[in-house]
């Protein structure tokens, strides 16, 4: 096929670009930071460098437009013909593009949730918490739906699995970029102001192009903590209260800020991030310590800034707004504790009784981060008695609005923050305590002993310094018996024998295999019995909290059978939990990838079994996937408002009865799913020799010269078995390979061996477990690319193997369109298609460029040579811009 013209290749791109159908706004967003990228290449690149990026995109179009061979096979030879210096080059090119065109999307999505916020049937949709409210109320009365909606609780856990590929870097620069693009927005009436920013997104652009892509070494730990943060710092700490006050001005109507709230601060961030220990050496139980000071440290300091803001803000005469005696005797109270600083803020503030009391409460907070014992506040639930006694008086006063404002919206901030800010959860794997309880009993103390004991000690420091919300959750990964829990117990007493603090503990099972979530039951059952469990219980009123993994049973049976099984071990549960009068917690360990559970939370919440939610929904958000749902506030508050409407809804009787009735409708449907997919899975990833050719035709080894997390890619030193490698770069590889097949392999195979379409059509219409299921692959499958991955697969030499996977994509694409009714993939979707279509041929140019390194690299393995270091450096730099592009990792 001969190249194009100049003048075709711009009719070629308009075309292409004309097609997708994006937002004008948008569009005139993505035209403007391509325009400024293209600008910069030109500036600071090599020479020629604009001109072969331009060459390379044209040929991918025109390869994706086209779907002919020969236009693929052009687009092939021009990433062959490029220096390795100039195929690197292109790589960070292409990789900002993503950047830059993921910056537009995220800018769009804000403008489309300000205007949807905006419009007035906003109240008729079910998808906040206030409209899931209504409905709940309808159907339960409206004091029922008010106990729900108090008793309401969404966690997200943040973890810190290495799944974010861009450097925290390259994620500041975006976050300007942002900034600037929203000062653009704003000065599109003024040429001067438009000029401006302009010129300074173009030197924030050079700034992105300049900084290198790639971490030089692995995070420790203590930085992964500091990059959380930055997202509490950013978002988090004023979102979450902002979303109780929507719901509130909701339900209260022109009411709401002058009474007291309806609303209960339903949500509570946790965090594995310093305290994730199971496979990572380098978390250690200073670690730990650090981990909860940092957030300590950050937490007080927006609580005593908040506060202080308040204070300044509250000039309230006395004559017009008199205090009651209960802030007459907090004023006493605090002048005692410090006198100097109550004599300066009384000379501030002349009969401003208010005003007095709320600077020496920041005072106060502000001592509390200093950590001045005398000055201190002892717990969060003293600050919140201080509080409470300003609001009180004000609102006696007939201040309400003062009473109910920005004070109220502080008071939900010390209850859901407190002076903690993450709840750090302890997690380590089952085989470590058996090992250190075998060797204290018989009287050895190695290293490994000595450091479990000091994470108990830890524990229990955490709790007295910043109360018992601070930490206290221990996860047991891999629980195969209740002795596995007791275990932890026993460990304590070890720990607490030298004289440290007991810490309270909840101990919760971590079920993560197949075989394991079949037993959670009956393990379940021994547990409630155990003495250790008994006294804990009867201490939190019979509240048990249960961890489901999603990634090991996925990679144990494939996605289909995981995902069924999951559903029949949390429906067990649930069912236990009911007959033995236990509060059940589920809390879900999603990965951010559709083979490790991601996929819309929401969606997912509503396809529960009945009683599994309950108003309460704990789930892992882990790398790319805190940034892309909190990193942007009004993104972050859409995204909370969301899966707490869900959480609050999946428990009303009409979503209970519908998700019941549909799994006793479709359970032989289920069965034959079940058996034919997990065949399918293990015909693939049982075959003699499965884990040396996966490792050989996709990046997987590779990976682990990344520096994304502190923890290691894998248990062992090499893979010869799927068992040594961890979930998360089992689904990476696949997903840089195009292929994407731990989203989806086995599912083709399941729905043929159902073979009545219109019963599947029912299915897909009636079943809400199915529905999310096949929804969810069918983003997988928009995501992964036949062309590309049939020139992974041939890096290996397993036709067999290579040509199960194309057949077992090819039926799967076939049955999707089918049950979904659709033309073609995300037909129902069409801003996710719309994005998909967008990004394709650009994701093509780095798969091309990634597949040319992989071929040099596995060529130097055969002949015995070392690694060419600049096929290294292209294949890393090629991950993190696919990654960029497909916006998902592991």
């Amino acid at each position: 096929m001969l190249e194009p013209t100049p003048t075709e290749a711009i009719d070629l791109v308009g075309r292409f670009e004309a097609g997708q159908e994006i937002p004008e706004r948008m569009r005139a967003d993505v035209r403007l930071l391509s325009s400024l990228l293209g600008r910069v290449l030109r500036e600071c690149g090599s020479p020629g460098l604009y001109d072969d990026v331009e060459r390379l995109r044209v040929a991918t179009i025109q390869a994706y437009t086209d779907e002919s061979e020969a236009a693929f096979e052009r687009a092939t030879r021009i990433v062959e013909s490029f220096s390795p210096a100039r195929a690197q080059e292109i790589a960070r090119a292409f990789t900002c593009y993503f950047h830059l065109v993921n910056l537009a999307e995220e800018h769009q999505r804000v403008r489309v949730l300000r205007e949807r916020d905006g419009r007035p049937d906003r109240e008729n949709a079910t998808d906040s918490v206030a409209a899931a409210f209504v409905h709940l109320a309808a159907e339960v009365g409206d004091d029922t739906a008010i106990a729900r909606l108090h008793a309401l609780r969404f966690h997200p856990v943040f973890t810190a699995h290495p799944t974010e590929a861009r450097r925290r870097a390259v994620s500041t620069s975006i976050r300007r970029l942002s900034a600037l693009l929203g000062e653009h927005d704003a000065s599109l009436q003024d040429g001067a102001d438009r000029r401006r920013a302009q010129r300074r997104m173009l030197e924030e652009i050079d700034t992105l192009w300049r900084t290198a892509p790639l971490r030089p070494e692995k995070p420790s730990p203590t930085d992964e903590v500091r990059a959380v943060m930055a997202v509490f710092d950013e978002t988090l700490y004023t979102a979450i209260p902002h979303v109780y006050r929507r719901v509130d001005d909701a339900l209260q109507g022109p009411a709401a800020g002058s009474r007291t709230p309806v609303v209960r601060p339903f949500v509570r961030i946790g965090s594995w991030v310093g305290g994730d220990r199971d496979g990572n050496p380098f978390v250690t139980a200073s670690t730990t310590r650090k981990a909860a000071a940092i957030a300590s440290e950050h937490v007080l300091l927006g609580l005593s800034r908040t506060a202080s803001r308040i204070g300044r803000g509250m000039t309230l005469d006395a004559g017009t707004t008199p205090p009651n005696a209960r802030l007459i005797a907090l004023w006493k109270r605090l002048r005692a504790e410090d006198e100097d600083e109550a004599d300066a803020i009384a000379k501030r503030s002349p009969d401003e009784p208010h005003r007095r009391v709320m600077l020496a409460i920041a005072n106060k907070i502000a001592a509390t981060g200093r950590r001045d014992a005398d000055l201190s506040y002892r717990d969060p639930e003293q600050l919140l008695a201080d509080l409470r006694i300003v609001q009180e008086s004000l609102a006696e006063a007939g201040a309400a609005r003062h009473a109910y404002g920005h004070l109220q919206q502080l008071l939900w901030q010390v209850e859901t923050f407190g002076f903690h800010l993450t709840e750090l959860e302890v997690r380590q794997h089952s085989a470590v305590h058996a090992r250190v309880l075998g060797e204290l009993e018989r009287g050895e103390r190695s290293e490994t002993a000595d450091e479990v004991l000091e994470v108990f000690r830890t524990i229990g420091f955490l709790q007295q310094r910043y109360g018992r919300r601070a930490a206290g959750r221990y996860i047991v990964s891999f629980t195969r018996s209740a002795d596995d829990l007791a275990a932890v117990y026993r460990l304590a007493e070890h720990a607490a024998a030298a004289g440290s603090p007991a810490p309270v503990l909840d101990v919760i099972p971590l079920f993560e295999t197949f075989a394991d979530l079949q037993a959670a039951p009956r393990i379940l059952a021994e547990i409630v019995e155990h003495p250790a469990f008994v006294a804990r219980l009867a201490e939190t009123g019979r509240r048990l909290e249960v961890m489901l993994g999603y990634s090991d049973s996925s990679k144990d049976v494939g996605p289909v059978a995981a995902n069924l099984a999951l559903y029949e071990a949390q429906a067990e549960i649930a069912q236990w939990a009911q007959r033995e009068g236990i509060e059940l917690t589920l809390f879900h360990g999603r990965g951010g990838a559709l083979g490790r559970g991601g996929g819309p939370a929401n969606s997912a919440v509503l396809a529960q079994p009945p009683h599994s939610v309950d108003g309460r929904f704990k789930l892992t958000e882990q790398g790319e996937v805190i940034f892309a749902r909190y990193g942007e506030p009004a993104i972050a508050m859409r995204h909370i408002d969301q899966v707490a409407a869900a959480t609050l809804l999946a428990s009303s009787p009409r979503i209970e009865r519908r998700n019941r009735q549909a799994a006793e409708r479709f359970h032989a449907v289920a069965e034959t799913m079940d058996a034919a997919s997990r065949a399918r899975f293990h015909d693939l990833v049982k075959a003699p020799g499965f884990a040396p050719w996966f490792a050989q035709v996709t990046p997987m080894e590779e990976l682990g010269l990344l520096a994304l997390g502190s923890r290691p890619a894998r248990r062992g030193l090499s893979v010869e078995s799927l068992e040594d490698l961890r979930a998360i770069p089992w689904v990476f590889a696949w997903s840089q390979a195009r292929i994407n097949l731990a989203g989806w392999f086995g599912l083709g195979t399941a729905l043929e061996a159902v073979g009545d379409e219109a019963l599947l059509r029912e299915a897909y219409r009636d079943w809400p477990l199915f529905r999310t299921m096949v929804d969810n692959v069918e983003m997988s499958l928009a995501k992964a690319d036949a062309r590309i991955a049939r020139r992974y697969l041939a890096l290996g030499d397993r036709d067999e193997l290579a040509s199960m996977i194309l057949d077992e994509l090819e039926l799967t694409l076939s049955w999707v369109v089918r049950v979904s009714e659709s033309s073609e993939l995300l037909d129902s979707k069409p801003v996710l298609q719309r994005a998909v279509k967008m990004r394709s041929p650009y994701v093509d140019a780095l798969s091309l460029l990634q597949i040319r390194a992989l071929r040099t690299l596995r060529e130097d393995a055969a002949a015995g040579a070392p690694a060419d270091p600049d096929a290294q450096q292209l294949l890393l730099l090629s991950v993190s811009g696919v990654s960029a592009g497909l916006q998902n990792t592991g």
